[in-house]
């Protein structure tokens, strides 16, 4: 969630898991929530940890943790029985650290010019993609005088960020001088899969090649690791030959399916954003609703006014394109979606909705088709990724924890 979203004060271990779609919120409830369900993440960690077998599962909390809160899930995922974490910026690494947690932290895309001391201070694992930023890390690791804990990613044909194969003989010479020179700990080598949402496309085998190529050239020079990791949350659900010692979920943590032709693999979705009725009204036929009268009343009908908007995370472009959960059913969006502002339609009756109920935009489907919708509802009308969708809810929006060990950050 961005920084200008805001956090409840509520104490989640007070709170029992939400039911969104019929529990109205309390009178002082925000006008625009993430409600963020811990337990959910101790469930899906636990799916996870069950499809690994013997491999250590990484959770992965880059970006604030997927916009569901960094250091609230981290701890979660933890007590869930998760091993180890993974971000991707130092500031990340640093953020879990200074909230006390103990367990390995692996930060993994930097520029080779970052200021790599405090992470190698605070005990941040860091991952390497080229010569010059081993360089780096060593030099940080001499000015700090502690020796830093590294993982090679090796670049096996996603071709983003990894060590190349051009500069991967001299990258391992440069590691196996400063290793023996103490100034790094090699702990681990991995890399990230192109192709993992088609479980069966050939350059996934392609890339466990180069992979375990990569591992036995490390090996040759005497540079053995202490974890290789590859899968990541579609590999993991599908892929059980690709787990070596350790497995890297990321969506699949928060109750999203990485690979959503395949089911839900039993996930349970971890957000629902949510929003009250600002407003009850009629709107008489052949009038129009909202910028431009997009659309048109066909008939006498009453609709419901939400206080939010794409300055809050629902895109502009979903206009007229989607549903909410509101009085028991769902109920179109009609209109354009403004900055602060988007109507539904409630029929001619109006539902039985009042001022001050509660819309459900996405959550847990479970209830069905008709239900509750889905993040993956919005990323199949805007021909997206569910990932975006959750990453995208910001602004105005209170995030509220329920569930898990620890509470909020």
């Amino acid at each position: 969630m961005s920084t200008t979203a805001q956090e409840t004060d509520t104490d989640p271990t007070t709170m029992s898991a939400p039911t969104a779609a019929d529990t109205p919120p309390p009178a002082a409830a925000p006008q625009a929530e993430a409600v963020i369900d811990l337990d959910a993440v101790a469930h899906n960690v636990g799916i996870l940890r069950e499809h690994a077998g013997g491999a250590t599962v990484m959770a992965v909390v880059k970006a604030d943790a997927y916009n569901h809160g960094a250091v609230p899930v981290a701890r979660a995922a933890l007590a869930a029985g998760a091993g180890e974490l993974g971000v991707t910026t130092l500031a990340e690494g640093l953020e879990l650290k200074n909230a006390g947690i103990t367990a390995p932290v692996l930060s993994w895309l930097h520029t080779a010019d970052s200021d790599y001391a405090p992470a190698v201070a605070a005990g941040v694992e860091l991952g390497l993609s080229s010569p010059r930023h081993l360089a780096a890390v060593a030099e940080a690791a001499r000015q700090v005088g502690k020796t830093a804990t590294v993982t090679i990613k090796v670049d096996t044909g996603l071709n983003r960020n990894g060590v190349s194969r051009e500069e991967w003989t001299d990258f391992l010479k440069d590691l196996a001088r400063v290793e023996a020179e103490g100034a790094v700990r090699f702990k681990g080598v991995f890399s990230h899969l192109a192709h993992a949402d088609e479980p069966h496309h050939p350059v996934i085998d392609e890339q466990r090649e180069r992979f375990t190529s990569a591992l036995a050239d490390a090996k040759r020079i005497g540079l053995v690791p202490e974890a290789a990791h590859l899968s990541n949350s579609a590999a993991t659900l599908t892929r059980p030959d690709l787990r070596f010692d350790m497995v890297r979920p990321g969506i699949a943590i928060y109750g999203l399916s990485p690979v959503p032709d395949l089911g839900t693999f039993g996930l349970r979705p971890v957000m629902t954003f949510r929003s009250r009725v600002a407003l009850v009204k009629k709107v008489a036929a052949g009038e129009g609703v909202s910028y431009g009268h997009t659309w048109v009343a066909p008939h006498d009908t009453t609709v419901a006014l939400l206080p939010v908007g794409y300055a809050d995370g629902i895109p502009r472009a979903l206009g007229g394109r989607f549903e909410v959960w509101l009085g028991d059913d769902r109920r179109p969006g009609i209109g354009r979606v403004c900055m602060d502002q988007l109507v539904v339609d409630l029929g001619p009756d109006g539902a039985g909705v009042r001022e001050g109920d509660t819309a459900v935009f996405f959550g847990d489907g479970e209830q069905g088709e008709q239900g509750v919708p889905h993040a993956q509802d919005w990323a199949d009308a805007l021909d997206t990724i569910h990932y975006e969708v959750v990453t995208s809810v910001r602004g105005r929006t209170v995030r509220t924890y329920v569930g898990g060990p620890g509470g909020r950050s």
